[in-house]
């Protein structure tokens, strides 16, 4: 039988073919280990690069923490500053300007963001919808110190003295970029059948752009406005030339010397609104440069409040996305 030629084929083909298959799978084993080997070391490296990317946050955070954590006490909440040189005291007065300013600020932005941003996500290639888009690159990128001078130009010097409505009208103009492009960004991810469909069923524009379109990307724009007050707390350029810094302010003194005098509510609020005011990150600067150790102290409590505060925000932020996300995947 093996001398058969045709079987002696066979056997010789059927060797060349184990032989083949072997060379192919050790050819396919020696690729798999240098494609296994190369995915271990790429990812060790990218590793190695997130964490030195991630080491300056943890090393901010940590000295912020050290330093600032041991002089955190209810005083510095409660208080309003105290004689310099003296110990005690707190920053009672800027934690209520930057509340103040905060609220006005979104008060300003938030409304005007949030529409601009509706229309250039409708409008986005009209010659409007592209000055608007340009404007807000442009405007993310103009120094702060920048914006505080124009405050002061349109508003302070007019004016003809510093005041929370400033340092209200400079903030806002620095939030609103981040609120624009955010909600932009997040209208453009609802479906467009969405849309189509309430207006095939009658409903006008505006409507369903607030009752649709807006609830649907309500996530994203909520995400936005917070990454946005986090950014507008963290600045003191523009405060140095809207608000100036006041130590005496204090809103509970005003409301209520306001009410026990019975003075109409537009004065109150002028007097809360048309005078100097002070900030956190104002009065860390101011802090920080002063020879008294408490006050040196306090800029460090400082720090480590406002740090809480915006990282607090960008969480919460990251929080609300993914509830929202997981309410989306339960519908």
């Amino acid at each position: 039988m093996l001398g058969n030629p045709s079987m002696q084929a066979n056997v010789k083909v059927k060797a060349e073919v184990e032989t083949a298959s072997t060379l192919a799978l050790t050819s396919t084993s020696s690729l798999y280990r240098r494609r296994r080997v190369a995915n271990v070391v790429m990812l060790g490296v990218t590793g190695l690069f997130t964490l030195l990317a991630l080491l300056p946050l943890v090393w901010i955070i940590v000295y912020v923490l050290k330093a600032g954590g041991p002089y955190l006490n209810w005083s510095l909440f409660a208080n309003l500053p105290a004689a310099l040189g003296q110990p005690g005291g707190g920053v009672r007065n800027a934690i209520e300007s930057t509340i103040l300013v905060t609220a006005l600020a979104s008060l300003f932005s938030v409304p005007v963001g949030v529409l601009a941003a509706f229309y250039v996500a409708r409008y986005g290639n009209t010659p409007l919808g592209t000055a608007v888009r340009f404007g807000t690159d442009v405007l993310s990128g103009v120094p702060s110190i920048v914006v505080g001078l124009f405050g002061y130009a349109m508003i302070v010097k007019p004016q003809g003295h510093y005041s929370a409505l400033a340092g209200g009208v400079a903030i806002a103009i620095i939030m609103l970029p981040t609120i624009v492009r955010t909600t932009e960004e997040m209208l453009k991810l609802v479906p467009r059948t969405l849309r189509e469909a309430a207006l095939g069923l009658g409903a006008p524009e505006w409507k369903t752009s607030l009752d649709i379109l807006l609830p649907a990307a309500l996530s994203g724009v909520v995400t936005g406005i917070m990454l946005a007050i986090a950014r507008g707390v963290g600045e003191t350029a523009p405060l140095l030339f809207t608000v100036l810094g006041n130590d005496r302010f204090a809103i509970g003194q005003i409301v209520g010397g306001g009410i026990a005098g019975r003075q109409p509510l537009g004065q109150i609020a002028d007097r809360l609104f048309e005078q100097p005011v002070d900030g956190l990150t104002l009065t860390m600067w101011k802090y920080a440069q002063q020879p008294a150790p408490e006050r040196v102290q306090q800029a460090w409590a400082v720090a480590l409040v406002l740090m809480v505060f915006v990282l607090g925000l960008n969480i919460l932020a990251r929080l609300v996305v993914s509830w929202r996300q997981k309410q989306t995947g339960r519908l």
